[in-house]
């Protein structure tokens, strides 16, 4: 995978928490989804940060969804495009890779 293309770890978590939700959601509920999942404590911005540049590399689409039922502006409603998917495919067959060929040694807490 060339070095444009690679997912960094956060990228890799935001991408995999809007598959979760069948490829499409808010940002809000990506966030919900990621911490419900994941436990970390992240800022709602950094996942609107991360979407933002996922959608620069054409890895999602956003659109307006509906408003948030507050008489508030429309939600922008996030869907995983398929070089989205494709990415997420391979980043985890190049961890997979790197993961089988990986020795760590006994004083590393390795076997």
């Amino acid at each position: 995978m060339s070095r444009g293309k690679y997912l960094g770890e956060f990228e890799q978590i935001v991408l995999l928490s809007l598959a979760r939700l069948k490829g499409e959601a808010t940002g809000r509920r990506i966030f919900d989804e990621l911490v419900a999942v994941t436990g970390r404590e992240v800022a709602v911005a950094a996942v609107y940060i991360t979407l933002a540049r996922l959608e620069k590399k054409g890895h999602v689409r956003s659109a307006p969804g509906s408003d948030d039922g507050d008489g508030g502006r429309p939600l922008k409603v996030f869907r995983l495009e398929p070089a989205g998917a494709q990415a997420l495919r391979d980043s985890h067959n190049e961890l997979q890779r790197l993961w089988a060929r990986a020795r760590l040694h006994p004083e590393l807490g390795g076997k």
